[in-house]
């Protein structure tokens, strides 16, 4: 495997088993994961806090089992903010992708096995355009495993956001009345379930971040200002590890843009 960039700020976010378990609540806010009780699993989730994505997810693939979950979350958040390569972001999406579902498929139950498949699938899609993504069929399984994640896991932010992010993509590529009538995708939901999100994680800076982008696709300039807000909400933000950095850092960017 070809080394991966690193993490720009690498030493600014230092992780151990202990100071994970300590601040798993805050740090896992998001994704709802239930804390590990076996140790080699949180020493992989430290790595992946402290930006080492690499290691995380060789180390997790190794573990393999809860293991899984590390890999996943550590290649998806690495391919998203750091490969440089489109074709490389494109293959480690498809990659958690496969190995997501099939975790999913031996233990239905597995909350984020559900939501990493769609996430990748999701990452994925936008890739290679959000209405090609629509046209393979892509866009109805990503809606599906997200509200099944809801369904199993009700605080889960994280599905929220993502969920709330395809019902905007969708309408602001096909517009409301196809993106109704064929994806089941509507302006209000996706709204609401942005709102939901950041009372279920109120210091989420990806939620910030993605609320404000769907009040822009949605709604258009009128709701500049309220984006605005959000973006310099989440640009203030103080990270509490690798990855709040890397979001900090793409709100600063949104409001630079």
């Amino acid at each position: 495997m070809a080394q991966w960039t690193a993490f720009p700020y690498v030493g600014d976010y230092v992780f151990d088993v202990d100071s994970v378990r300590k601040n798993w609540a805050r740090l896992h806010a998001g994704d709802a994961e239930p804390l590990p009780q076996d140790i080699n699993v949180l020493q992989a989730w430290a790595l992946f806090h402290s930006g080492e994505f690499q290691k995380a997810m060789d180390m997790g693939l190794r573990i393999g089992g809860a293991g899984l979950t590390v890999a996943n979350k550590a290649a998806c958040i690495y391919a998203t903010y750091l490969e440089k390569k489109e074709k490389a972001r494109l293959d480690l999406f498809m990659e958690v992708a496969r190995r997501a579902g099939a975790q999913a498929e031996k233990d239905p139950g597995n909350v984020n096995a559900h939501y990493w498949q769609a996430y990748a699938l999701g990452r994925y899609s936008q890739g290679i355009s959000v209405a090609k993504a629509l046209a393979q069929g892509l866009g109805t399984k990503v809606k599906g495993s997200l509200e099944n994640v809801i369904k199993l896991e009700p605080n889960h932010a994280d599905a929220h956001i993502a969920l709330g992010t395809f019902h905007a993509e969708v309408i602001d590529k096909v517009g409301s009345l196809i993106g109704s009538m064929t994806y089941g995708a509507k302006k209000d939901t996706g709204l609401r379930l942005f709102q939901e999100a950041l009372k279920l994680n109120f210091d989420s800076v990806i939620g910030m971040i993605e609320y404000a982008n769907a009040m822009l696709m949605l709604e258009g300039d009128k709701m500049m200002g309220d984006a605005t807000r959000l973006y310099r909400k989440a640009a203030a933000t103080h990270p509490m590890d690798a990855t709040e950095r890397l979001d900090v850092e793409m709100a600063r960017v949104e409001l630079e843009d």
